[in-house]
């Protein structure tokens, strides 16, 4: 996850972070702390609930802390108050190596009075959180996975009332852990019900968010649980979009290499064997025949190949365009069925592009005299994360003052030239790239530029001139005798 600022020198951690952790004991108390997880495949979704009050007035600034291994499968973080809808800013102190955590601090709407309470709720989703166990499957097995997380919610506050409560996708849950000589708590450390397993509740927690609590009061807990939808992970995704003034088009194509992460194929593939279980209705689990995507509406010319060349076997289901800004559910839905299926530990690569009128994304401020493109950042697989991604946004020739605003912080970013047909100096390309993407991350990249008007007539002017060259030398030829004797 792109990270807004991280202290890079330790000094500077001790200037800033340790006086924040310090102030940040003394202004608010937790009352109560559940945690929500709900598990999946290659997205785990975490929602924590802190019931906050605080013990001085003026108190604006909350802080939150992260476990190393919490942190490293953290790719979205989002704060909201319980109930309301708008995102609350949140800043990242990056790690702080004298407590082991990752701090980040959320800026409340208003001051709260002392004694004052708010629910605050922080959204995150981790990536590769999970892993098949059994490691290897045949392919009419069941798919297992496990999920490791920490008992305890760190915080740096003290907390009265905690608990912990994890959902699997079904109530067949093989095992889960009962950690032993567990403090803050009287009761059964856990409990099962249908398909959530409740840690807690644990009573008079001191503030957590130090080594020392890590090392002698944190607990690691394991749930094995079974999964009944394949585990899909974009290993790299290069996605190009290009704007065209000329043939008022927005082209986008995505080179995609899919890889199934759940359990290895333990054997051979039974053709047979896949055709019983379609017939039947029971697919195996760790098996992906296909999967829909939503693409944008109003797209043409759409195309699905891979090394072999064009894929048929999938179906696109068109819907017109739709006015820029408005509130619609539209779009276009693609069955995308792959040339084969998909097994536990198989690798897929294909390219998936499509034409959509400029129109549908672009505008032109006349004050500015700038022209504003907005271009979809991924277009996002289900239940999927995009481990690497490469996104590339390729502007008309001759086009100045290239500026962009993209939603969320790239890893690297770069503007360079990209040269095709009918190229003279060839055309401004910005390149993002990205790392550990789901379907939370589907934003928008808005471009402006100007193209000035000798720019609209470079292509022609050089398609007009290689013409006028080409005749040029095909008459001088006709006329040069270039013989050694007269006849």
């Amino acid at each position: 996850m792109p990270r807004h600022w991280r202290a890079p020198l330790s000094f500077l951690l001790s200037v800033f972070v340790l006086p924040l952790c310090t102030k940040a004991a003394n202004s608010f108390e937790n009352t109560a702390i559940v945690r929500t997880v709900e598990l999946g495949g290659a997205l785990v979704h975490v929602t924590t609930t802190y019931a906050v009050k605080a013990l001085e007035d003026g108190s604006s600034v909350y802080t939150i802390a992260l476990g190393e291994q919490e942190h490293a499968h953290t790719s979205w973080l989002e704060a909201k108050l319980k109930g309301q809808s708008s995102v609350l800013p949140l800043e990242d102190f990056g790690y702080h190596p004298d407590s082991g955590v990752f701090l980040y601090t959320v800026e409340l709407p208003k001051p709260l009075d002392a004694n004052a309470t708010t629910n605050l709720v922080i959204e995150t989703i981790l990536t590769h959180s999970t892993y098949p166990w059994p490691q290897e499957a045949a392919q009419q097995d069941p798919q297992s996975l496990k999920y490791h997380t920490d008992l305890f919610v760190l915080s740096p506050y003290k907390t009265a009332v905690q608990r912990t409560k994890i959902r699997s996708p079904n109530p067949s849950v093989h095992s889960y852990t009962d950690p032993e000589d567990v403090e803050f708590t009287t009761d059964a450390v856990v409990t099962k019900s249908g398909a959530t397993i409740t840690y807690g509740p644990f009573y008079e927690i001191p503030p957590s968010a130090s080594q020392d609590f890590v090392d002698t009061k944190q607990k690691q807990i394991t749930v094995h649980y079974s999964y009944d939808h394949p585990v899909l992970e974009v290993k790299k995704l290069e996605r190009a979009v290009e704007i065209s003034h000329w043939g008022a088009n927005l082209n986008v194509e995505n080179k995609i290499f899919l890889h199934n992460a759940g359990p290895r194929l333990k054997g051979h593939f039974s053709r047979l064997e896949y055709q019983t279980q379609n017939y039947f209705g029971r697919p195996a689990p760790h098996m992906m025949a296909g999967v829909n995507l939503l693409l944008p509406p109003g797209i043409h010319s759409a195309y699905y190949t891979d090394l072999i060349g064009n894929v048929s076997t999938s179906h696109l289901r068109t819907t017109p365009s739709v006015p820029k800004g408005a509130n619609t559910n539209s779009f276009t839905l693609l069955e995308l069925r792959p040339r084969y299926p998909l097994m536990g530990g198989w690798n897929y690569s294909f390219t998936l592009g499509w034409d959509s009128h400029l129109q549908d994304y672009a505008g032109y401020d006349k004050a500015t005299g700038k022209y504003i493109v907005g271009v979809p950042l991924i277009t996002a697989i289900p239940t999927a994360v995009v481990d690497d991604a490469e996104i590339t946004i390729i502007l008309p020739e001759g086009a100045t003052d290239i500026d962009y605003f993209a939603p969320y912080p790239a890893l690297s970013e770069h503007i360079s030239r990209h040269i095709t047909y009918l190229d003279t100096i060839g055309r401004p390309k910005i390149t993002l790239k990205y790392k550990d993407l789901t379907d939370r991350h589907s934003g928008t990249i808005y471009v402006t530029y100007k193209v000035p008007f000798r720019a609209h007539l470079q292509k022609p002017l050089a398609v007009a001139t290689a013409f006028i060259g080409l005749f040029t030398v095909a008459l001088a030829w006709k006329r040069v005798d270039i013989r050694i004797r007269r006849k």
